[in-house]
């Protein structure tokens, strides 16, 4: 037993003797490469990938590729161009590979977004920043800050579609939630000082609050994009199919792998089952999902529509990353799905869902 015990030794102290030359030798240290990324949830066949990968894209440092989003970008950068090239984008397993660095690069990206955006103040909010008012025992009001100065926060009057009568807003104890984009949630408790006009806008002073609670995180990184699309009612018999025929046009204004955020006519509601049809690189991309939240402006007859994703197919998620990441090449115009597919643009035909058109599917959806 002493004599295995001591070969053992022997293999053990030459086996770190000849990695540590190697690290010597090449820069780099493979152990802590390991070590790093079965902490951050990679199986040894995704890591020996990686390996591979760092040594192709001829990254000095391999271990920074589980802390620096560039870094593991221009790896990811690597496995798109080689799927692309390759044709292999139809293979599960390399779909499933690049999702997984995907979500892992997601996950460094939020990180270092919320240590560079989070705030800790209510004098720190942004002007014009929308903002839900909670009176206790009285309803939930929609309001905007007008002006933030260091002695107190003016907002707009609150206001409530489904309240008529007026009220009395100085001295009531408040609760004020708001949403930072690229940021997280925050709610603060507050007292109204007074009801004055600040920019010719009937508003409200109210008290500024030191200790902002931060509620819901992101889930996800979303990149504005201007870009047409269709919307339609869901058909639950097949939320991701492909439509064809023209639908309902509207406007992307952020999509996400999670959700999409688009302006289209009409007021929605909250929990209206929808999908958004578009083009990215001229692949068409359908994202089935439902409304969270409308905002609505009665001059214009224009909802700004919040949809959180259903969950996507693997391919489909992982375009829609490339694109969040910037690693789609530049489209030369505003392609619609449906000069991809089959049909081209132009007035809805009918539909044979209930012997209606999407869009008036859609009309009396949005406005029952």
């Amino acid at each position: 037993m002493a004599t295995f015990f001591f070969f053992a030794g022997i293999i053990l102290i030459t086996a770190l003797y000849l990695l540590r030359t190697k690290k010597e030798k090449t820069g780099k240290n493979w152990i802590q490469f390991f070590s790093k990324g079965k902490e951050a949830g990679f199986s040894l066949r995704e890591l020996e990938q990686i390996r591979r990968l760092s040594n192709d894209c001829n990254i000095k440092d391999p271990v920074s590729i589980f802390s620096s989003q560039k870094q593991l970008e221009i790896c990811i950068r690597s496995v798109v161009n080689a799927v692309r090239m390759s044709g292999e984008s139809e293979e599960p397993e390399m779909q499933d590979f690049l999702s997984r660095l995907f979500d892992y690069c997601k996950e460094v990206g939020i990180k270092n977004s919320e240590r560079k955006s989070s705030i800790t103040n209510s004098r720190q909010i942004s002007e014009g920043q929308t903002l839900r008012v909670l009176v206790p025992g009285t309803g939930v009001f929609k309001s905007e800050v007008v002006k933030n100065i260091e002695s107190y926060l003016t907002i707009s009057r609150p206001a409530n579609a489904k309240m008529t009568s007026s009220m009395q807003w100085t001295g009531l104890q408040i609760s004020i939630y708001f949403w930072r984009d690229d940021d997280a949630g925050y709610v603060f408790d507050s007292e109204v000082i007074d009801e004055v006009f600040s920019k010719g806008i009937s508003s409200l002073k109210v008290e500024h609050n030191d200790s902002l609670f931060r509620t819901q995180k992101r889930r996800s990184l979303r990149v504005k994009i201007r870009k047409p699309a269709y919307v339609y009612i869901v058909n639950e018999a097949d939320p991701h199919k492909m439509e064809k025929a023209v639908g309902l046009r509207c406007m992307l204004d952020d999509i996400s792998d999670t959700g999409a955020a688009f302006t289209v006519r009409g007021q929605a509601v909250v929990g209206l089952r929808l999908k958004v049809q578009f083009s990215l690189d001229r692949i068409p991309i359908c994202i089935p999902g439902t409304v969270r939240s409308v905002d609505y402006k009665q001059e214009t007859n224009m909802s700004l529509i919040h949809m959180e994703a259903d969950t996507l197919p693997t391919p489909v998620r992982n375009h829609i990353m490339c694109e969040v990441f910037d690693m789609l090449p530049e489209e030369d115009e505003d392609e619609l799905p449906f000069r991809v597919t089959e049909d081209g643009a132009g007035e809805a035909p009918p539909q044979p869902d209930a012997k209606k058109g999407s869009q008036e599917n859609y009309q009396e959806a949005v406005n029952e």
